[in-house]
């Protein structure tokens, strides 16, 4: 992408709305980008990504809004097949040919994946070393086609502190899905966070600070004015996907997100119009 960030707006975030809806609530608060994924109302079907990828493109393109990113899980939940347990190599690479096949068809820049968890008898540095393995052989498959593979460091992956990030980076070159929020919970300030920001190719964006992943925008610890600058120093030109959600995940469930929606829209706008004032 080149010119400035740009809004998006994730799917998930509304659990109730079908995949038109969404889209049409971003339209409504000019933001003309979604993210989709495998949840709630706005699920994309899965299994036709995986047998007849083009299909699902063609059928997504009816939506008429711009498609930031993908979201893809390769098995159930955040352990089902997850990068870091052993034997799902093969399987998992299949897949990803589907998905970014899919990807391409619906000219969708970036597809994330999780990093994967301690697996029952692993240590952390196990969990490392299976991931490793496994993202070098998932970026072989994505060498061939222009969407961009990434991984989203999240709250109980094996890799959730950003050293740990960066080895992950160091071992395999892989981009990343960055969201701040998932560090600052348990305690990493922004500062540590800000060098992963030069290996982004997507960004997340919600109000956290230390304990809550999510919290009301004027009430939390990030500082998103110095997020954006210190993104756009970094040479990020990507989506910046508006993520507060309605979930049991990490007890997300007290906000209202249409307001934090809001809230987090004009932080950014104020910015950019001062950027280019």
């Amino acid at each position: 992408m080149t010119g400035n960030m740009r809004l998006s707006l994730s799917c998930w975030s509304f659990p109730a709305l079908t995949l038109e809806e969404v889209a049409g609530v971003g339209r409504a608060l000019g933001i003309g980008a979604i993210d989709v994924g495998l949840f709630y109302a706005s699920a994309l079907d899965k299994a036709e990504i995986l047998s007849d990828p083009l299909a699902a493109a063609e059928r997504l393109k009816t939506v008429g809004t711009d498609i930031a990113n993908y979201y893809h899980l390769f098995g159930e939940g955040l352990d089902g097949r997850n990068l870091a347990l052993p034997g799902t190599i093969d399987a998992n690479a299949r897949d990803l040919a589907s998905v970014l096949t899919f990807a391409d068809g619906a000219d969708i820049p970036t597809v994330f994946i999780l990093p994967g968890v301690v697996n029952p008898g692993q240590s952390r540095a196990d969990a490392a070393r299976a991931s490793i393995e496994s993202l070098r052989a998932l970026l072989d498959v994505a060498n061939d086609y222009r969407a961009t593979l990434c991984i989203e460091p999240h709250v109980h992956s094996f890799s959730e502190s950003p050293a740990l990030v960066e080895r992950l980076i160091d071992e395999t070159g892989i981009r990343l899905a960055l969201d701040y929020s998932h560090f600052a919970c348990l305690g990493y300030r922004q500062e540590e966070v800000d060098p992963l920001a030069k290996h982004a190719a997507h960004v997340h964006l919600r109000q956290a600070r230390m304990g809550a992943l999510q919290t009301k925008f004027a009430e939390g610890t990030l500082n998103f004015p110095a997020m954006f600058g210190t993104l756009r120093d970094a040479g990020y030109r990507g989506a910046l996907t508006i993520e507060n959600v309605h979930q049991g995940y990490m007890n997300t469930l007290f906000e209202d997100v249409m307001t934090e929606t809001v809230a987090m829209r004009d932080c950014y706008l104020n910015w950019l119009n001062g950027d280019a004032a």
